[in-house]
């Protein structure tokens, strides 16, 4: 593993060094698909990009934890978490025979 994070500014960079379009009107178009995307997680919706993946939010109960510093136990509070499954096309690309 590399350890590299690709960023929304290089995702940008990238885009615009490829399309005919100003670096503005790019980070603009990034932002507002990025929005979107959020928005749609945040209703419960699935998140579907044909070849890429799917992501997911689901509500996790209320569970019993341990704060590992003093070994008290707690209980941690009802959250949603976001899963993301590769696509079985991604997956194959990722993983050649």
């Amino acid at each position: 593993m590399s350890g590299k994070t690709l960023t929304k500014a290089e995702i940008v960079d990238a885009i615009y060094e490829k399309t005919d379009r100003n670096r503005g009107e790019v980070k603009k178009i990034v932002e507002t698909l990025l929005r979107i995307m959020k928005d749609a997680v945040k209703k419960d919706e699935a998140l579907l990009i044909s070849g890429f993946g799917k992501f997911e939010a689901y509500g996790k109960k209320a569970r019993r934890g341990r704060n590992p510093h003093t070994d008290e136990s707690i209980t941690l509070p009802p959250r949603k978490v976001v899963v993301f499954r590769l696509s079985r096309k991604f997956r194959a690309e990722l993983n050649p025979e």
